[in-house]
């Protein structure tokens, strides 16, 4: 990569000191070569990966097809050896994918009186984890139950005292910690894995419930209405459960904060006060006085297979050791019922740029000579669809959990350009961010966590799939302190990507485009990454994280 100046300047100080003491080389980290390639490289790939010919990368496609072929094409290019299944580039990964039919309806009402029919966009957005074509709720009596979370350890179980069997629940997203600020419950504004959305609609499934619906508001959730139409309309995919969603409630949904609210209305409720209330560690659920849910879901059901992409470098001296990088490669695909004249979701941002990182990262470790470790580098599939395919590589590696050192996802790098400060989503976890942090104090640049921890990023990327199995995993992305323009200028630029570029058509690659930072980026996650292939340490999850111990577990059987 055609890195900084500043690693230039670094190189050739190692250099300098690797001539005056020969002796010292053979016990050190081999210096890293000249940079070998450029941000013109990356930029090529993040464009084509986004382009329309493969018509926003949807896992089952035509067009995620040849971009899975595309990044292993690329791959094989960089010199990456097959990582894959039968000497292969590719994992295959067995998907459902299912598409609710015009012909559904879901109908929320209070006696003869209809409250709200769905209309799949502007009002409501349900679907349903099950495989059965047709599916049948009647009279299904509604049931508010808060946040929707049991925790124990936080004293918080919203399903206490009632039986919502058959009923359907009604929730807020997030977690009680968002709305109280209070950093001694939950964990205040930062969202747990109790505020996800994925984690609620799976207690109502462990509930008995018959539908679950979440209230939308656009700050808890940090995203508006438009993104939660776009991305849960259409084909969805889930991995091949073996119960065939069984387990998991008929129903599950979004409602409109203004429909939520003539809900309350119809029960007898001020929606304003209840959500206040709600957040109290007193609260109870309670019956919607008489406001019941009738649905019908016909969908179409199919089973296909995607695929994650990984290439790799074997190590010299520990190949059996592993370094990871991960990046996933799909995006929402083409919708022909979307408003306006752009059908296609290109995800440019998210995630083209962080492919197209990890191929540069790879390229490079090639290029700069094969580590003492081995390095791993897989692109994943369906991560817009609840993270996937990292799930499926989490529970069937291609290389052994208790044999991976640690990881580095790449999520969404914006093109703000060169910044000060790097961003690490979910800070205070784990020794790769001392790692971290000795890489980028020689450049001038500081570690920030997260500035927005109530969005809940540590656990919307696919890095979360294998810290739940115990590896170390960093996911970091470059800041938001403009060299040149300060703060505010990357706070703004990253605001108005949000508001209207993510999971929207207008996540679009420009040439215009200030690739410095991307590149930037690359540069430091790749001399991280290069630096961990040559070391003999085990990094571990900082002590009393909620991984450790499961990282102890599995090196104790490596």
């Amino acid at each position: 990569m055609t890195f900084k100046n500043t690693l230039l300047l670094t190189v050739s100080a190692a250099l300098a000191l690797t001539a005056c003491d020969a002796a010292t080389t053979a016990d050190t980290t081999p210096a890293v070569k000249p940079p070998v390639a450029s941000a013109a490289e990356i930029g090529r790939r993040i464009e084509r990966l986004a382009s329309d010919e493969f018509e926003g990368r949807a896992p089952s496609t035509k067009g995620g097809q040849m971009a899975s072929q595309y990044i292993a094409d690329e791959m094989a290019a960089a010199g990456l050896e097959p990582m894959g299944t039968n000497g292969t580039y590719f994992q295959p990964v067995e998907l459902t994918e299912a598409t609710v039919l015009p012909s559904s309806k879901m109908t929320l009402s209070k006696g003869d009186n209809t409250i709200l029919s769905a209309d799949q966009k502007s009002n409501a957005v349900y679907w349903t984890k099950r495989l059965d074509e047709t599916l049948n709720i009647e009279d299904s009596e509604l049931v508010y139950v808060g946040y929707g979370v049991v925790a124990p350890e936080y004293g918080r179980d919203d399903y206490a005292g009632i039986d919502v069997k058959g009923k359907t629940v009604v929730m807020l997203v997030n977690d009680p910690g968002f709305a109280t600020g209070d950093d001694t419950y939950f964990k205040g504004k930062s969202m747990t894995y109790y505020g996800r959305w994925t984690y609620k609609f799976e207690e109502a499934g462990r509930q008995g419930a018959a539908a679950a619906i979440i209230v939308h508001q656009t700050e808890p959730a940090s995203y508006g209405w438009d993104v939660v139409s776009g991305s849960w309309t259409g084909a969805q995919y889930d991995l091949v459960r073996p119960d065939g969603g069984a387990s998991r409630t008929k129903l599950e949904g979004w409602v409109h904060l203004d429909d939520a609210k003539a809900l309350f209305k119809a029960a007898g409720k001020d929606f304003d006060e209840v959500s206040k209330a709600s957040a109290s560690k007193d609260f109870k659920p309670f019956t919607m006085d008489g406001v019941t849910l009738d649905a019908t879901l016909n969908q179409s059901v199919n089973k296909t297979v995607s695929r994650n992409v990984a290439g790799g470098v074997r190590g010299t001296k520990r190949p059996d050791e592993y370094v990871l990088y991960m990046a996933h490669w799909d995006h929402l695909g083409k919708n022909e019922d979307a408003e306006g004249d752009d059908k296609i979701w290109n995800g440019a941002v998210d995630n083209a740029t962080g492919t197209a990182a990890i191929i540069e990262i790879g390229e490079a470790f090639v290029q700069q000579g094969a580590p003492e470790r081995s390095a791993i580098f897989v692109a994943v599939t369906a991560e817009e669809s609840g993270l996937l395919g990292s799930a499926y590589y989490a529970e069937d590696p291609l290389v052994p959990l208790n044999k991976t050192v640690a990881g580095i996802n790449i999520d969404a790098i914006l093109p703000i350009g060169i910044t000060k400060d790097m961003i690490v989503v979910g800070y205070g976890a784990s020794e790769l961010e001392d790692k971290l942090k000795a890489v980028i104090e020689p450049r001038g640049m500081y570690i920030v966590p997260d500035p927005t921890p109530e969005a809940g990023y540590y656990y919307r990327s696919d890095h979360i799939s294998l810290a739940k199995k115990g590896v170390p995993m960093l996911y970091a992305d470059s800041g938001n302190e403009h060299v040149v323009n300060g703060l505010s200028f990357g706070e703004a630029f990253a605001k108005e990507y949000t508001k209207e570029r993510y999971h929207k058509p207008g996540d679009e690659y420009d040439n215009s485009w200030d690739l410095s930072g991307i590149e930037a980026t690359t540069e430091i996650l790749f001399e991280l990454g290069y630096g961990l292939a040559n070391e003999d340490s085990w990094v571990n999850w900082y002590e009393g994280t909620e991984f450790r111990s499961i990282r102890d577990k599995s090196l104790g059987n490596k």
